[in-house]
């Protein structure tokens, strides 16, 4: 695993949360991806990558597919609710 070179950003709430639980789950990112993409969100690693280090804003519809492809609440990812 490659230690992130960049600091954290400031462009979601949710990106921590996101590599947190795909960590959890012995997740590799392009596993995530694939679930995502049959979620119908077209997603590349870079953008992935982006998302857990709050570089890149998340549209709802690609909250959403993140949530159900880590089988978390929408509301975990954004802090709201225990897990």
């Amino acid at each position: 695993m490659r230690k992130r070179e960049q600091p954290l950003g400031t462009r979601n709430i949710v990106g921590t949360r996101v590599k947190a639980a795909r960590e959890d789950q012995n997740m590799k990112q392009k596993e995530l991806l694939q679930r995502i993409w049959e979620f119908g969100i077209d997603m590349d690693a870079p953008s992935l990558s982006k998302i857990e280090g709050q570089s890149r804003y998340v549209t709802d519809y690609e909250l959403l597919a993140i949530a159900e492809s880590l089988n978390v609440s929408v509301g975990w990812l954004l802090g709201r609710d225990a897990r």
